[in-house]
């Protein structure tokens, strides 16, 4: 049994304006629609046919904030009932290594100490999948043996934005890994290239969960006590076979926030590197996801719509507006609803630097995109200003926001299209299109769609404070009570 453990959680600050706190990287969509995420369970998926495990199983690590957009992702495999999708829910980002170790724990509680473990980032991307299936199958024959296997990516140039694995000696589908080497100068790095037992750290492992647990207690005691008090304490609360477990907060805050590389694999003396070429990135800026579109003759890349004059070796992302260039070069153009992002491309790797400064500033587009996902649907800011907000709300059948309060604001709820059930105050009521009705400041108030197409309204605020935070939840179909 391999079951696929899919690392779900990063920020992708340097792909802002498009990722974002609120709605980072492994939900961006690419150029055919799909995010990287689902992508993800594609390319987990079909490893699991390609090696016929049967019933499929995916664990996914993720925030609580990001389950349910999760969730929408796996269902959209529509695997016909064969494929099982759990989530192991973090209050907060520990890094890699209590995820791994927490999943580890919950594979063995499931399967036993010697099922085996394939661990993916869900902000990768991989152009070969009879490849990438080929290179698991040797990392489990591998694992099987008792090996901590990571994935060493053939490097095509001297790259000094990733980390290095030195391989030694020769195994029968691998070779053991020597040393883990940091991001190297770009000398450095032409050594490596040059050498040929140099290969890119993919950050995607495969081992037996129980092996897992082992060489952490061993190299590092610290984190694998906390971690597994913070699995008694989550066995304590919740069904062990459940879909949806939630980490406990309080204890998961103990354990260390350290990566599992420099807890386990860069002190294991088990660890094994399959050296692959299946057609890797990791799309860790806006010049990996340049490189996914095809270049004019003049080495422009366009995303959207553009008008190229008198440049080159420029790209443009644009969601929703013409973009024109002229008399420019080797710059990044993206393009959102709320924000715009003008870089050079040797620059990259520092708009990581503008989400500091507006997380600094206190200004909501290091987190929020104009239009949010909600469990229940979405909402889009259409213009505010002082003391009113104008939104577009969009509510899936069947779904419903929470019973709640607010305490600075009133709102009025126009239907444009479906229906809507309303408690207003003490009163529920129906909505048509072309209806409305007026929320006063304090009222207890819930909207629900209770038809089977999607629900959309619009809604204008005002007020003296009109903040996200001013919500008093009494009820909730999602848990945020």
């Amino acid at each position: 049994m391999i079951i696929p453990i899919i690392l779900s959680g990063g920020a992708g600050t340097r792909l802002w304006p498009v990722s974002r706190e609120g709605h980072p990287k492994p939900f961006m969509k690419l150029a055919d629609g799909e995010s990287l995420l689902l992508k993800t369970y594609r390319r987990a998926l079909a490893v699991m046919e390609s090696l016929g495990c049967g019933k499929g199983e995916l664990l996914t690590v993720t925030n609580r904030d990001y389950y349910f957009m999760s969730k929408d992702d796996l269902a959209a495999l529509k695997p016909g009932g064969q494929l099982t999708g759990t989530f192991l829910l973090e209050p907060e980002g520990r890094n890699t290594a209590p995820a791994v170790a927490l999943a580890a724990h919950l594979v063995v509680e499931q399967h036993g100490p010697d099922a085996l473990m394939l661990v993916l980032a869900a902000d990768h991307l991989i152009a070969d999948q009879a490849r990438f299936s080929a290179a698991v199958a040797d990392s489990a024959a591998l694992a099987r043996q008792g090996h901590l296997v990571t994935f060493g990516i053939v490097p095509t140039g001297p790259e000094t934005g990733f980390g290095y694995i030195e391989a030694g000696e020769v195994l029968a589908k691998g070779r053991k890994a020597v040393r883990f080497v940091e991001k190297p100068t770009l000398e450095k790095a032409q050594a490596y290239l040059s050498s040929g037992n140099f290969f890119w750290n993919s950050g995607m492992f495969c081992f037996q969960a129980g092996r897992l647990l082992d060489e952490m207690a061993l190299h590092a005691p610290d984190v694998a006590t906390a971690v597994q008090a913070c699995w008694q304490a989550l066995k304590a609360q919740a069904n062990a076979s459940a879909h949806m477990l939630d980490i406990p907060a309080q204890a998961f805050a103990q354990v260390p926030d350290i990566s599992i590389d420099y807890a386990v694999m860069e002190r294991s003396a088990q660890v094994a590197v399959v050296p692959s070429d299946f057609g890797w990135s990791d799309i860790g800026s806006w010049n990996a996801v340049k490189e996914l579109v095809q270049p004019d003759a003049a080495h422009n890349r366009v995303l959207g719509e553009a008008v190229f004059v008198d440049t080159r070796n420029t790209f443009v992302q644009s969601e929703d507006r013409l973009v024109a260039t002229v008399g420019v070069s080797d710059l990044m153009i993206i393009d959102t609803p709320d924000a715009l992002l003008v870089a050079h491309q040797d620059k990259a790797q520092d708009v990581k630097k503008v989400v500091a400064q507006l997380k600094t500033r206190g200004h909501e587009a290091y987190k929020l995109h104009r239009s949010v996902a909600r469990p229940w649907g979405t909402y889009t800011v259409l213009e505010e200003g002082p003391r009113f907000k104008i939104k577009r709300i969009e509510v899936k059948p069947g779904a419903s926001l929470s019973l709640q309060m607010h305490h600075h604001r009133s709102e009025h709820w126009i239907v444009v299209s479906g229906m809507a059930k309303v408690v207003n105050g003490e009163r529920e009521i129906f909505i048509r299109t072309n209806e409305s009705t007026y929320i006063p400041a304090g009222h207890k108030h819930r909207l629900e769609n209770p038809g089977v197409l999607d629900l959309v309204m619009i809604e204008v605020q005002s007020g003296e404070y009109l903040g996200e935070d001013d919500i008093v939840r009494f009820q909730d179909n999602y848990g945020r009570v």
